[in-house]
């Protein structure tokens, strides 16, 4: 399969585009005020501790507060920088375009237990803490005080004694061998994680990036000792230079970019970190913007729309909630050709490729229901199930799937660590408040009759003004002409319409008119 990345680095925003194929299947959007700050490093300010939730809210600086929770927090009165355990087979080349290393705590992992979160921290004090997931939505920034910094070969975790390889590293051997060359030359007893680039490391390059991220870390902890709170301590590479320094060595083949700046700067990243590498970046010189010259805007476009059809003439819908993301199938204009189980099956299976493709090109996590179209037999719905564990081995993201309950729904989890796509480029619908919908013209008609009702008591003049959208002045022209005769019988007054071409069609005005 080739790969390539798109970079759309001209204008306001800088939009990477991972294509498989010639196929949009990843898009990360940054803009100069909206910025990813997961991976940020920060000194921050306890503001309130919350016992009753085991958390606490931290100032790091931004508009709103983010949070930590009790067991993100490093116990300093027991040498808790070990507390935690990292899974071997975790990588932070899961985690998509983020430098938050996926943790997992072992329950039978021995540990010593931590005390309530009022114990570890107090109002006021100061905190060195990494952002773990950007603010999304309503949430604020969640945080970590167990440091993860990404190099090119290896991740450095200052606060925990741990050696992790990469699980896409599959041959024993190398695993082992690097395990073994990481012990014997690490700093202290810093954890380290061995990335996938750093399959067939050598023992010299190994301790220059040690010694490099150990340099790094250390300048962080001067930083905290000196800078105001709150204040950045480190700064993560923009959107472009993290997408090629995770991006470009295993997962594509060939890097695209369409402003002469970015280029530069790109170039001379990948030079001095991955000089193998520099063939593959390329500058693109076409006359059309870039992300026109691949095609791209109609892919995008499409994947903001809730509606999605399906090659067989089915469709499915995404809508998106506070809580969770629900997922529709329909067999749609699809009527298959046999009967009507084998229908269903096939509109499934079409639609389990399409629901893993949407899922992972429009960012979505947290929880998300799959309802399925029913299926009689236990062995179709087995293969709607392994076909969507199949599809989803593409996902970066750590996915976690149940199998399909008796009423043809699918339970899943998507790690989630940047805002989806529709939450960065879409915003609430000012006419609806988000609602999706509009009050249909009928229900806005006996509405206005039920308020006209309600001032008639206190309407004293000779004739009484509506102020209504055209289309609603039709309808009472025309269609519900009976509800303005009733009025009138019922007040005793005319009832005049006035069409405002301004007024938002649920919008009206009730008015009286005196005689002069």
């Amino acid at each position: 399969m080739y790969r390539e990345l798109v970079i759309n680095a001209i204008g306001p925003e800088i939009r990477v585009a991972l294509l498989e194929d010639q196929t949009i299947v990843e898009l990360y959007v940054e803009r100069s005020n909206e910025s990813n700050i997961a991976g940020n490093i920060y000194k921050g300010r306890v503001q309130r501790v919350l016992p009753g939730m085991q958390a606490a809210f931290v100032d790091i600086g931004l508009d709103q507060a983010a949070f930590i929770y009790v067991d993100d927090v490093i116990d300093g009165r027991s040498n808790g920088y070990f507390e935690r355990v990292y899974l071997s087979n975790e990588t932070a080349e899961d985690e998509q375009l983020s430098n938050s290393i996926k943790t997992e705590e072992i329950d039978t992992a021995p540990r010593i237990p931590k005390g309530p979160i009022e114990e570890l921290m107090t109002e006021g004090s100061d905190i060195l803490v990494q952002v773990a997931r950007s603010p999304i939505g309503s949430k604020g920034a969640r945080l970590t005080s167990f440091i993860s910094i990404p190099g090119r070969f290896l991740v450095i975790m200052p606060t925990v004694d741990h050696i992790g390889i990469s699980r896409r590293i599959t041959d024993e051997e190398e695993r082992l061998r690097l395990k073994n060359m990481v012990i014997s030359v690490r700093p202290q007893k810093f954890g380290f994680i061995v990335r996938t680039a750093g399959e067939g490391l050598t023992e010299e390059k190994m301790i220059k990036e040690m010694e490099f991220l150990a340099n790094l870390w250390s300048d962080i902890q001067k930083k905290f000792q000196t800078a105001p709170a709150p204040s950045i301590l480190h700064e993560e590479l923009t959107v472009t230079l993290r997408s090629v320094r995770d991006l470009l060595a295993h997962d594509a083949d060939k890097v695209t970019i369409d402003s002469p700046a970015v280029f530069k700067s790109v170039l001379s990243f990948i030079e001095k970190f991955m000089p193998r590498l520099v063939g593959s970046v390329t500058m693109y010189q076409g006359p059309e913007p870039i992300f026109d010259a691949y095609n791209l805007e109609g892919d995008i476009a499409r994947a903001l729309k809730k509606k999605v059809w399906l090659k067989c003439g089915g469709y499915i819908v995404i809508e998106n909630t506070e809580a969770l993301v629900a997922i529709d199938v329909n067999t749609g204009r699809y009527v298959g050709k046999h009967n009507f189980e084998e229908t269903v099956l096939k509109t499934n299976l079409e639609a389990v490729k399409e629901i893993a493709y949407q899922v992972r090109l429009r960012n979505l996590g947290g929880i998300i229901i799959i309802d399925f179209i029913d299926m009689e037999r236990k062995s179709n719905q087995e293969k709607v199930y392994n076909s969507l564990i199949e599809a989803l081995k593409k996902d970066k993201a750590k996915t976690n799937v149940l199998p399909m309950s008796d009423m043809g729904l699918i339970q899943m989890t998507r790690k989630r660590v940047v805002q989806s796509l529709n939450r960065m480029l879409c915003e609430p619908c000012f006419y609806c408040d988000g609602e999706g919908v509009l009050l249909s013209r009928h229900t806005i008609c006996n509405n206005l009759y039920r308020e006209v009702l309600r001032l008639c008591q206190d309407i004293t003049g000779d004739r009484i003004s509506l102020r209504v959208h055209p289309e609603i002045a039709d309808l009472l022209l025309g269609e519900e002409n009976d509800l303005i005769i009733s009025l009138e019988k019922l007040l005793l007054r005319q009832v005049v319409i006035y069409p405002v071409p301004d007024y938002h069609i649920e919008e009206f005005n009730v008015e009286e008119i005196f005689q002069e």
